[in-house]
């Protein structure tokens, strides 16, 4: 039997402190029972804060916990829980040395939504893939550069470290482990008896393009409002550049270094999230939307959309459509 920590901190997310502790709990239970076959459990769960005490969710209500953190003597896994005020980054900060000490004794340690960040200050993700709730991904790429953040990805396994992305991601980050201890036929009848979908790989579907104009280039952030303003129209860079008096060079060295994309990825990401809109609030064809997007070859735009969504557009409208 495995023993998993789930770390509380300050202003904690509580589902990803008692959800991530039911469905380990229930592995080998819930599904066995509904069977007809033998319960067996295959985790002893425990919740540790700092000090022992309770801590208060966002939400105001108290978590009691198992343990202190330092009072664990030996755990295979420890999961740093989700919270909601980045304030929690400073206010838990002595617990860095304490998961660095785990993490060198062999223990795995993972992290729900912006958990990552906690994750991060240790230092641990340097150089290595890691994910977090992509509508915090610019900010995370701003504190650990070091990181390769990949937010598109729901689940990130460096073997040792895990991270899962948005905040119901506890969910797939508890079947990850489950299969990881237990098998894949253990993780597919937890899913089955949660009614949750195995093998969810991508949050793409669900990202939004986040405003990339916070950046004090003031003739990038013109470019930007063009581009914005019409993404069917025609743009090349050489132009662009020519207009705002810059070489081509300069022009994509000074854009990727205020938006962290080329102007073509950008361009892309804004005609995307047009047909993202369309999808989700009009009846149009795709072709249509494919020309009102800037591409007069919709089979070609639809392998782009694919490439951003991680969804043909089809399934897009028929999941997102209001």
């Amino acid at each position: 039997m495995k023993t998993i920590t789930i770390l509380a901190l300050d202003n904690v997310l509580a589902s990803s402190v008692m959800g991530t502790m039911d469905i380990l709990c229930q592995a080998g239970l819930t599904y066995n029972h509904i069977a007809g076959k033998d319960r067996i459990s295959y985790f002893n769960v425990q919740v540790a804060t700092e000090d022992g005490k309770p801590v208060k969710g966002f939400n105001n209500i108290l978590i009691t916990p198992h343990c202190s953190a330092k009072d664990i003597d030996h755990t295979d896994v420890i999961i740093i829980s989700s919270f909601m005020d980045f304030e929690t980054l400073e206010s838990n900060k002595n617990l860095l040395e304490w998961i660095i000490d785990f993490h060198n004794k062999g223990a795995i340690v993972a992290s729900v939504c912006v958990g990552s960040f906690f994750l991060a200050q240790t230092g641990l993700l340097n150089g290595k893939t890691a994910t977090t709730h992509w509508g915090f991904a610019k900010d995370f790429y701003n504190l650990f550069p070091k990181v390769i953040l990949r937010p598109d990805q729901l689940i990130t396994d460096e073997g040792s470290l895990i991270c899962s992305g948005a905040c119901n991601s506890y969910i797939d980050l508890s079947v990850h482990l489950i299969e990881r201890f237990c098998g894949k036929t253990t993780a597919v009848e937890s899913s089955k008896a949660m009614v949750h979908d195995f093998g969810r790989n991508t949050q793409a579907p669900y990202c939004m393009l986040k405003n990339k104009k916070s950046h004090k280039d003031k003739e990038i952030r013109q470019i930007q409002e063009l581009i914005e303003k019409d993404p069917a129209q025609s743009f090349v860079p050489e132009s662009a550049a020519k207009n705002f008096g810059m070489s081509r060079r300069t022009f994509e060295r000074r854009f990727k270094l205020c938006t962290g994309d080329t102007p073509i990825s950008y361009l892309q990401q804004i005609r995307v999230e047009t047909a993202k809109h369309n999808l989700e609030t009009t009846h149009m064809t795709f072709d249509e939307i494919s020309y009102k997007s800037g591409y007069e070859d919709a089979s070609f735009f639809r392998k782009i959309f694919k490439k951003h969504t991680g969804l043909l557009p089809g399934d897009y409208r028929m999941k997102f459509q209001r």
